[in-house]
C-alpha cells in the first residue's frame, strides 16, 4: 500500500465481479501495522435492511499457505504475479 495510514483503507467497485459470490467492493487496509486485502459484500438483513459484510485477509496469506502446504516446492511455480494480484 501507498503510504496509508495505520487503522485506515480503501475500496473500490469491483468490476471483475463474475459470480455472485464474488466481492461487491475490493481494496486494501492497513491494521496494526500489516496490510490486509480487503473484500465486500452488499447484503440485505431479514428486515429488508441493506448492510455491508467484510472479510481482510492478510497479504502475503495465501504465499504462506502455500509454503505450508508444499514445503520447499519451488514457490515461483505457485505464485503467479500476472494472475494473483488483484489489480
Amino acid at each position: 500500500m501507498n503510504q496509508q495510514r495505520d487503522e485506515s483503507g480503501i475500496l473500490f467497485k469491483n468490476d471483475r465481479k463474475e459470480a455472485d459470490n464474488h466481492p461487491d467492493y475490493k481494496g486494501e487496509s492497513r491494521i496494526g501495522g500489516k496490510d490486509y486485502w480487503v473484500s465486500a459484500w452488499i447484503k440485505t438483513g431479514k428486515s429488508g435492511q441493506k448492510f455491508m459484510s467484510f472479510a481482510y485477509t492478510e497479504k502475503g496469506a495465501e504465499l504462506k499457505r502455500d509454503i505450508a502446504e508444499n514445503g520447499s516446492k519451488d514457490l515461483a511455480k505457485s505464485f503467479n504475479a500476472d494472475e494473483d494480484m488483484p489489480f
